[in-house]
C-alpha cells in the first residue's frame, strides 16, 4: 500500500510510461485534524513503481497557485496522456473560491517533457455552460460548481481526442442529475465542450472520476459515488455508495448507468483499474472509511480482477473460494 504518515493521500491517476509506472495523487497535510479540510489544501504528489505494488515518491507535481488563478484553492483529480508532439499533458480540475464560500471548478492542464517537471498552461480550457450543465446557483442546493475530473483519451477512430467530464445536469431531481460531460479537441491545446453523454435520473447525484476501460472485448465505465450522492431512491435501495462499473456499448458510450454494478462499498473509492507489466489487469483505490467510519486514505496494492457474465470479478477472492 502506498502511504504517508504525515499526509492524507485519496484521488490517485496512474500513467505508464513504458519503463516505470507514475502515479499522481491528491494529498494533504493530517495537520488540518479534519480529513474533510483535506479539499481545500490538495496538492499534487508523484511517485514511480515497476509493480504497481512498490512506490518511490519523487518530486511533487503540481500545486495551487496564487491568487487571482483558476488553481488559487487547490488542484484536484485529473489524467495524463501523451500528445503527438512527444510532450506529456497533465488535465486536472482547477478549483477557486468564490464570495459566498463555495468554489468553481474548470478544467486546465500542465505538460512536461519528462512526466518529473511541470509547466502549467494556467489559463481554463473547459468550464461548465449553463446550456447543459448546473451552474452554481443561488439556493445552495448543491455544494459547488461541479466540472471536474477530466479523463482524457485518444478519440477511438483516430480524429482528435475525447475528454470525459464528472458533472450535473441543468434539469431533474436535485438528488438525481449526474451525468458524464463530454469535450473534443483535434491537438490537446483547443477544446470544444459538447453535450453530456448521459442523462439525468439514473441514481446519482454526481459521478465521480469517470474511466473508460475495455475488458475482454466489453466497454465498461468505471465511475465513483457515495452513498451521501446517490439518489434518495437509489439509497432506499440499500447501496452504500463507492465504486461502480457500467457496461458500454464503445468508449463514448451509451452506458448503462442506470444498470451499474457497485464493485466496492465505502471502504474503496477512486477505483482505477489497469494492466500490470505482465498484462493483467489490476484494480487499485484508496482507502475511504475505517470499520469504525473514520477517514483512512492511502492507496491500495494491486488486486486481480476479470469480467465474468458482464460483471466485474476480484479473482484473487475466487481462487480463496476455491
Amino acid at each position: 500500500m502506498f502511504d504517508l504518515p504525515e499526509a492524507w493521500v485519496w484521488d490517485f491517476w496512474i500513467v505508464d510510461d513504458g519503463d516505470r509506472f507514475h502515479m499522481f495523487f491528491l494529498y494533504a497535510s493530517r495537520a488540518l485534524k479534519n480529513p474533510d479540510a483535506r479539499h481545500f489544501r490538495a496538492s499534487i504528489g508523484h511517485a514511480v513503481s515497476t509493480d504497481l505494488t512498490n512506490w518511490t515518491r519523487v518530486t511533487d507535481a503540481l500545486v495551487r497557485s496564487d491568487a487571482p488563478a483558476i488553481d488559487d484553492l487547490a488542484t484536484w483529480t485529473g489524467s495524463v496522456t501523451k500528445g503527438p508532439d512527444g510532450r506529456w499533458y497533465m488535465f486536472y480540475t482547477a478549483v477557486t473560491v468564490v464570495p459566498d464560500g463555495r468554489n468553481v471548478q474548470t478544467i486546465t492542464y500542465a505538460t512536461s517533457d519528462d512526466l518529473y517537471e511541470w509547466t502549467k498552461a494556467a489559463v481554463p480550457v473547459l468550464k461548465g455552460d449553463p446550456r447543459w450543465y448546473e451552474p452554481l446557483t443561488d439556493d445552495e442546493h448543491w455544494a459547488d460548481e461541479a466540472f471536474r475530473d477530466p479523463w482524457v483519451f485518444p478519440d477511438p477512430d483516430g480524429d482528435g481526442w475525447q475528454m470525459l467530464v464528472t458533472a450535473r445536469a441543468n434539469h431533474g431531481p436535485v438528488d438525481d442529475r449526474g451525468i458524464v460531460a463530454h469535450a473534443t479537441s483535434p491537438d490537446l491545446v483547443n477544446w470544444t465542450l459538447q453535450p453530456p453523454l448521459t442523462e439525468p435520473g439514473q441514481g446519482f447525484g454526481q459521478l465521480e472520476v469517470c474511466q473508460t476501460v475495455e475488458l475482454d472485448g466489453g466497454h465498461y465505465l468505471l465511475f465513483n459515488c457515495l452513498d451521501t450522492e446517490l439518489s434518495a431512491a437509489r439509497r432506499a435501495s440499500g447501496a452504500s455508495g463507492g465504486v461502480w462499473l457500467a457496461r458500454a456499448d464503445s468508449a463514448l458510450g451509451p452506458y448503462d448507468i442506470a444498470g451499474a454494478q457497485m464493485v466496492t462499498d465505502r471502504s474503496q473509492y477512486v477505483g482505477r483499474i489497469l494492466q500490470d507489466r505482465a498484462g493483467h489487469w489490476v484494480f487499485l483505490a484508496f482507502r475511504y472509511d475505517a470499520p469504525d467510519g473514520h477517514f483512512l486514505g492511502g492507496i491500495t496494492d494491486p488486486r486481480p480482477v476479470a469480467i465474468e457474465d458482464g460483471q466485474l470479478v476480484f479473482t484473487d477472492e475466487l481462487d480463496a473460494a476455491n
